[in-house]
């Protein structure tokens, strides 16, 4: 698959970046001489964190190249992403110039623009959408999709797809509006907090400080009706709105105007900025912001709620398309995960714990393909770990990919004895060797697994045996390698 970005600037590189690492080929075209470099410094940040996000690890990495025109980048491309700057009568020449080119669906990164007047004098306008992201792109999933009258549903569909596919959660807005939904609640905030520093009742940092210490805590997992409902109590929304209506009518916001924007205000929020921020360069920022969005996404992803749950989906999708891959291209069914914060000890390399982890993630997948997943264990039998040796052979760091090859040494009716390699672009990086028993967990006690199982164990063990032995396999702990004789 080839996604088209028109446009490298702070959004088109986290688009850019969105797709590479979910393994689409992205063509960038952008005439900035500086473009290849800035959107390598947010490829950078997105490699660092996005990985962090996948239980399954993303897909190989896609390839990217700069087109020296709009034509070139969007010939092939199955999906065009335009990010160029707000000016409505470039955005028309930019997508005449696509469209020219290509019959891809094509989103608009814009803020503020209505898709028909995006549409406005296309050849074909139905393929036309806003497809307004938030930054960075390659870590937030809300993606806004608006469409005109002229799309039809199964265009609507199409992008949605798309967008899915790569991680996103592409929220349909039903109603052409502009600034669509996202920005216009926060143009809202925007609004006040400007009054909250011309009237000099708070700084920038004070008004920071409210929003990241407070209710931005809550809308980051709830939002703001359901934040609501519970300050209801037990009687929810409609006591909070008996309650809290009538101050709607009090003098507390200044939404229907502006502060006047002179040269003094803008040079008090931006001398406040520097003493609040200055300090940090913008990457500085940029690596902070990530390393935090990653650590709120992984606490939703652990609850599977909010924007955790479009994560778990992504997973799932992506263990779906390995799943097929292997069972077409004959692909081994290793296990794959990458290197998550939580895995990292003092040392900064990934921790004992979590190689015994990665052991038995992949038993449990090689367990399931022989018949004996989660639902033989409901039915009442379950191998039991007896016995394993680790070895630790090289340092596995943050957001590294592993993958772990499961080999079965020998069995019986109630034994597996298991290898399992852990290797890092093919370099051993741990290996595991374990002992199971079948047992029947009524009684506790060891017994023959069922049939049908040791059919699939004795078809896989007949693979192995192709293979060879681990010199290291029956070694105790602290035994030296032998000295070829």
């Amino acid at each position: 698959m080839k996604a088209a970005i028109i446009g490298g600037g702070v959004i088109g590189g986290g688009w850019a970046a969105r797709f590479l690492l979910n393994g689409w080929d992205v063509a960038v075209f952008d005439p900035d001489p500086q473009a290849a470099r800035k959107i390598g410094e947010v490829l950078a940040n997105a490699r660092s964190a996005l990985p962090q996000l996948s239980d399954t690890g993303l897909p190989p990495e896609g390839r990217l190249v700069f087109a020296g025109s709009i034509a070139e980048a969007v010939t092939g491309a199955d999906y065009v992403q335009e990010s160029v700057s707000e000016q409505l009568a470039l955005k028309h020449r930019v997508l005449a110039q696509v469209q020219a080119a290509c019959d891809a669906p094509i989103g608009s990164s814009t803020s503020g623009f209505k898709p028909s007047e995006l549409q406005a004098g296309a050849a074909r306008p139905g393929r036309i959408f806003v497809a307004h992201p938030f930054n960075p792109v390659y870590l937030l999933p809300l993606v806004e999709i608006v469409a005109s009258p002229a799309s039809t549903e199964a265009e609507i569909t199409q992008v949605q797809d798309i967008l899915r596919g790569i991680g996103m959660f592409p929220l349909h807005v039903r109603k052409e509006i502009d600034a669509h939904i996202g920005d216009r609640l926060l143009e809202a905030l925007w609004r006040e907090a400007l009054w909250l520093v011309h009237d000099e009742v708070a700084t920038t940092e004070e008004i920071d400080e409210v929003i990241r210490m407070g209710f931005g805590l809550r809308w980051a997992q709830m939002g703001l009706f359901e934040t609501y409902r519970i300050a209801g109590g037990e009687a929810g929304m409609r006591h909070f709105m008996a309650q809290f209506g009538p101050a709607l009518a009090w003098p507390w916001s200044k939404l229907t105007d502006t502060p006047p924007f002179t040269a003094e205000l803008v040079e008090r929020i931006a001398s406040q900025s520097d003493a609040q921020s200055g300090h940090h360069s913008i990457r500085d920022l940029e690596r902070i912001r990530d390393d935090n969005l990653v650590a709120f996404l992984r606490s939703l992803k652990d609850r599977d709620w909010g924007a955790g749950r479009v994560l778990n989906d992504h997973d799932r999708l992506l263990a779906a398309q390995q799943e097929q891959l292997k069972a077409t291209k004959d692909v081994a069914d290793d296990t794959q995960m990458v290197v998550l914060p939580s895995w990292i000890d003092y040392n900064g390399h990934m921790t004992e714990s979590r190689y015994l982890f990665a052991g038995s993630q992949a038993v449990d997948d090689f367990l399931a393909r022989i018949g004996a997943g989660l639902d033989y264990v409901k039915a009442g039998h379950s191998y039991y770990t007896a016995e394993t040796h680790l070895r630790h052979l090289a340092e596995a760091r943050l957001g590294d990919r592993l993958s772990v090859r499961v080999q079965i040494l020998s069995h019986d009716a109630k034994r597996l004895h298991l290898w399992m390699t852990v290797a890092r672009d093919g370099t051993e990086v741990a290996t595991l060797e374990q002992m199971l028993l079948h047992v029947d967990m009524a009684s506790g006690k060891p017994c023959p697994a069922a049939p049908e199982v040791l059919a699939a164990v004795a078809e896989r063990a007949a693979r192995d045996a192709g293979l060879p032995r681990p010199e290291a396999a029956g070694r105790h702990v602290g035994q030296r390698k032998q000295a070829a004789a």
